[in-house]
């Protein structure tokens, strides 16, 4: 027999957990979370480290403490969840098929919230040259062993890629008495925070190779050795630059891409951000199907998932109550120059709160320019950055006034000289 639900999500995460708490408490009770993991809270239990929480809970908290907070708000609600259920698919008329230990299942939701996250880019990806032996994993792989399992990966490592988990994973190995060689980046810029790069690096002499990349993978059953070259501005490996290091473990930080498949298997729409194109309340161009956190674009910080589930949870709500009508008449969003996307991808005027908030990042650093947004040919605002990068995700509130008007709203950046 099919089950019937208000709201299913999908992810039992922050952005799930979130989205849960927020629907609750705007009057929705008949809610399920499916949590394919064996806990929730997602990738945050094996995040042992500090640094969560300063804008949510205006404390620093380490990630199962920070999940824990979420949980308890779930189970206080009373909010039902299901450990172990891998969604296997999802309809557009808002069908959930999913498998337990309990067996297969299909459940008739009136909404959904997607918030399943995002998984790492492999070797695979990238197609690193030379031999496909053991001791290649990615960063949070080797993360999820050392902090849940306490299994060390390796002892003389070299890691592939300054994405926050790599570097993160550096100090960590280095701290457990790991040898880390060095880290390889293959743009002329670092792709973690700047903390992170003080912090995990900086601090324990760890060295950074900006503009490199791993040219050889060398050994037959096990990893014995790589080679890491120079590349250029078209990221092509310079010849002769190769420099080698003997070690055990290579690890890639190499990209992290939202877990999109089950909307793509039903046609939803997709953004530049490899997740859906959204509205203002998180909802997809499918009616009645909503999408946040990690499976809609990569964060830098778990505070922003969370602020961005609860808007998912309102908009749910709101959906299921008859408040949030469609209309024909969106106002549109566009990366302009400098900017690699914008979320969301379509405003309803008629829809949004007072603020409307557009969360974007910038294509590469870029020093002394001013962040534009116009509506058409018309300058709504200008910002002037002294120091802006891609690694740190901008998000911005306009006045919902400002909006009205022809023509798309256009997030671009303008050289402080130029102006």
């Amino acid at each position: 027999m099919m089950e019937n639900r208000e709201l299913v999500i999908i992810g039992g995460g922050s952005a799930g957990m979130a989205a849960a708490v927020s629907a609750y408490d705007q009057g929705i009770r008949d809610i399920l979370i499916l949590e394919r993991g064996p806990f929730l809270g997602g990738i945050l239990n094996q995040c042992i480290h500090n640094g969560f929480g300063l804008t949510y809970f205006k404390e620093e908290l380490t990630g199962p403490e920070f999940l824990t907070r979420f949980v308890k708000q779930v189970q206080e609600r009373g909010i039902a969840y299901e450990l172990n259920a891998n969604v296997t698919a999802i309809s557009k008329d808002k069908q959930v098929s999913y498998v337990s230990q309990k067996g297969a299942h299909v459940i008739q939701a009136r909404a959904i919230v997607m918030a399943a996250g995002c998984y790492e880019r492999n070797a695979g990806a990238i197609g690193i040259p030379g031999e496909r032996p053991a001791g290649v994993i990615t960063a949070g792989q080797a993360q999820l062993y050392l902090n849940e399992y306490g299994y060390l990966v390796g002892k003389k490592v070299f890691i592939l890629g300054s994405g926050d988990i790599g570097l993160i994973m550096a100090r960590r190995m280095t701290l457990e008495g790991a040898k880390v060689l060095g880290v390889a980046e293959i743009m002329p810029y670092s792709n973690g925070l700047n903390r992170n790069i003080q912090q995990c690096l900086i601090d324990f002499g760890i060295p950074l190779y900006l503009s490199h990349t791993v040219s050889k993978v060398i050994g037959k059953g096990k990893l014995e050795a790589i080679e890491i070259s120079e590349v250029d501005d078209k990221l092509n490996v310079i010849p002769g630059t190769a420099e080698r290091f003997e070690v055990d473990t290579l690890m890639l930080s190499i990209g992290l891409i939202p877990n999109n498949d089950l909307l793509d298997k039903i046609g939803v729409p997709m953004s530049s951000t490899r997740g859906s194109k959204v509205n203002e309340h998180m909802e997809t161009e499918v009616e009645g199907i909503f999408s946040c956190g990690n499976v809609l674009h990569v964060h830098d910080l778990v505070d922003y998932v969370v602020e961005e589930g609860k808007v998912a949870g309102l908009g749910a709500a709101k959906y299921l109550k008859g408040e949030l009508k469609r209309h024909e008449k969106l106002l549109h969003t566009k990366a302009g120059d400098g900017i690699g996307y914008v979320v969301p991808a379509a405003i309803d005027l008629l829809n949004a709160e007072d603020k409307v908030q557009l969360k974007f990042r910038v294509r590469k650093p870029r020093k002394d320019v001013y962040v534009e947004y116009r509506l058409g040919d018309k300058l709504l605002k200008r910002m002037l950055k002294p120091a802006i990068i891609p690694s740190e995700m901008e998000i911005i509130s306009l006045d919902k006034s400002l909006l009205e008007g022809e023509g798309e709203l256009t997030v671009s950046l303008v050289d402080k000289e130029a102006k």
